[in-house]
């Protein structure tokens, strides 16, 4: 059977992730600044503001987006989705950092709200966790 897979993989990476932002100017500060990631683009004005961001030296980005701007999202779903957010329960993304505790330590210093310290997890791996922003879960786990 064929998989259409190599013995590099299938071919397929992971390019974008969306995760919602209440305030661009606080996670632009929060992702750029205190993860260190790059700005690739930065589209829209106030509030409708789409910011995609990324590790420098890969191709994988966040795109930071203003929550439920589908057209097609009634009002109750965006009543919904702005409940989740701010229990932080909508969105989350796991990073990895080769030096977990120095990571920890430069994003705590810049004022992001700590979920997690670091810590030893009965799974396997070492993480700590954050809160962004817009209450997204930030994960970042010991690589």
């Amino acid at each position: 059977m064929n998989t259409g897979s190599s013995s590099t993989g299938p071919g397929i990476s992971i390019q974008q992730t969306f995760l919602p932002h209440t305030d661009p100017e606080e996670s632009l500060a929060f992702y750029r600044d205190a993860l260190g990631f790059e700005v690739r683009m930065d589209v829209g004005q106030g509030a409708m503001r789409w910011i995609t961001v990324g590790p420098p030296g890969q191709e994988t980005s966040i795109v930071l987006t203003p929550p439920a701007a589908d057209p097609g999202v009634t009002d109750a779903e965006r009543r919904t989705v702005a409940e989740m957010m701010a229990k932080g329960t909508y969105a989350a993304v796991i990073l990895g950092s080769h030096d977990l505790d120095a990571t920890f330590e430069r994003v705590q210093a810049a004022g992001a709200e700590v979920m997690q310290e670091p810590v030893d997890q009965p799974y396997g791996f070492r993480d700590c966790a954050f809160r962004d922003p817009a209450g997204n879960t930030v994960r970042i786990k010991q690589l």
